[in-house]
């Protein structure tokens, strides 16, 4: 088999349930749909960590969180860690390129250096459009330079506080750009490539998107979900604590307008995949490239009192969209229930060129998983070791974990700190919102313990792993981003 090219489309912060193929009916985003519909769509695809940093690690090294040492949104990913990227481009022949967001280490970090197995032969990095714009890797601050002044000027005047970016000089569509540019480029070469192109949107601030594509259904924009039973400590905290400010602060119209500006961005991205993918069909490339469309983590957006993500591991955060197409392949229409996660888009990307995956043995073939509908895994496991920081920028203290085990139809989590912990089960068939926690009912405890089970499994080879080897690169007071909007 000819090793095929591979594109890799990433979101950052985008939920599952924001695409129609997914049952979304308010945010229009025909051209993912077209994607998922063209081949796999993966119903259940768990993140190994519900922020950044860890995830991303995660999904480029092929490996669980306690194995490549990333933990939380500060850390650095270790410098002998390698990213499956390298391997292409080392053992595959593979042309590589990244243009957009990478952060597997710290924005501190990879503002002054890269990782030594990035593996990238094309380097334009960009973290957010208002965040490091002095950078020597910002390859949008660069164009932004030579295109659009002004509007550079704005960022580093206005930061996060520039609102409703043009549409021709926004990240999401510089990024289709340079995507479309390197496709082009590659037509006449005989080297299969990877791509990256990995976008900042839909993360917030939610007020970045073009104004023409604000026109979002107000009366179809869902209120949120609100717990029917009493949420543990570490979730209540994370109320009162969250970094983009505490949620009883907000009116019900100020939590609509962050979900329609979440929506306008997402819809905006879709016009620019659809762009990236005529381009494929235009140079005669799409049969013989794999595609990836997946994203880092979700957003709770306002549901269970909360913003963002954090220690709460409810299906907004932890739940994302996982779409594969590869004629001759994937079969067009699949749609697998298997507990994907973020990390076998490692294994993924390396069978498909033809190499072993025994460098991430944790990571699955999510062709092969997609054809068959089962995996190895007897559960998805999601990780939050203090991962996050709360409103004062800070790590929470005393420190707040939770672990998360679900299986093809429960969901349990178990929340830790200060020497208490406390568990959520949920039935995600009769309950997908998540609004009752099951967790003590004798009905259920046979499940309950099962999960337990993964769960202490996971804990005892977290604890059996070597001593954590991620240094941090911790923001001082005048690095801080601004993160609260009230």
């Amino acid at each position: 088999m000819t090793r095929p090219n591979i594109l890799m489309i990433m979101t950052d912060q985008q939920r599952r349930d924001t695409l129609g193929i997914y049952g979304c009916d308010w945010i229009p985003t025909p051209h993912l749909d077209r994607l998922g519909q063209a081949g796999a769509v993966f119903e259940h695809c768990t993140v190994d960590n519900p922020i950044c940093t860890p995830s991303r690690a995660s999904i480029f090294t092929g490996k669980p969180v306690p194995d490549h040492a990333v933990r939380r949104v500060h850390d650095n990913l270790p410098p002998d860690e390698v990213l499956f990227t390298e391997r292409l481009r080392r053992e595959a022949g593979y042309r590589t390129a990244l243009f957009g967001k990478l952060h597997v280490s710290s924005r501190v970090q990879e503002e002054r250096q890269r990782h030594p197995h990035d593996g990238f032969d094309i380097y334009e990095w960009c973290l957010e459009p208002s965040v490091s714009i002095g950078s020597p890797f910002n390859g949008y601050a660069a164009w932004l330079r030579e295109t659009a002044p002004d509007f550079l000027a704005a960022l580093q005047r206005n930061g996060r506080k520039e609102l409703h970016h043009p549409e021709a000089q926004h990240m999401s569509k510089w990024a289709a750009d340079r995507t479309i540019a390197f496709i082009q480029s590659m037509k006449a070469e005989g080297q299969p490539f990877f791509c990256l192109m990995s976008l900042f949107d839909p993360h917030d601030p939610y007020e970045d998107y073009p104004l023409a594509f604000g026109c979002i259904d107000a009366a179809k924009i869902p209120e949120p979900v609100v717990s029917r039973t009493i949420q543990p400590g570490c979730v209540r905290q994370e109320q009162q604590g969250s970094y983009l400010g505490r949620f009883s602060d907000f009116s019900s119209e100020e939590i609509r307008r962050i979900r329609l500006g979440y929506a306008a961005s997402i819809a905006f991205l879709d016009v620019q995949v659809g762009r990236v993918l005529a381009a494929l069909d235009e140079a005669e490339m799409a049969d013989d490239t794999l595609v990836v469309f997946i994203s880092d983590h979700g957003d709770q957006l306002g549901d269970h009192g909360l913003f963002v993500k954090g220690v709460a591991l409810y299906e907004p955060t932890v739940g994302v969209p996982l779409l594969l197409r590869w004629p001759g392949q994937v079969n067009a229409g699949t749609r697998s229930t298997a507990l994907a996660q973020g990390r076998d888009v490692a294994a993924t990307c390396l069978a498909a060129a033809g190499l072993d995956t025994r460098s991430c043995p944790e990571s699955e073939d999510l062709v092969a998983m997609a054809s068959r509908n089962v995996t190895r895994r007897n559960s998805a496991i999601c990780a939050y070791r203090n991962s996050g920081v709360n409103d004062s920028g800070s790590f929470w203290d005393p420190p707040m974990r939770a672990t998360m085990a679900r299986d093809q139809r429960f969901k349990l989590t178990l929340y830790t700190s200060g020497g208490s912990s406390e568990r959520e089960l949920f039935d995600l068939r009769t309950d997908p919102q998540e609004t009752v926690n099951l967790s003590g009912d004798p009905a259920h405890a046979a499940t309950e313990l099962m999960l337990l089970a993964e769960i202490a499994t996971f804990l005892q080879a977290e604890a059996a792993a070597a001593p954590p080897r991620a240094t941090s690169s911790t923001p001082n007071a005048a690095q801080r981003l601004q993160n609260r909007i009230k």
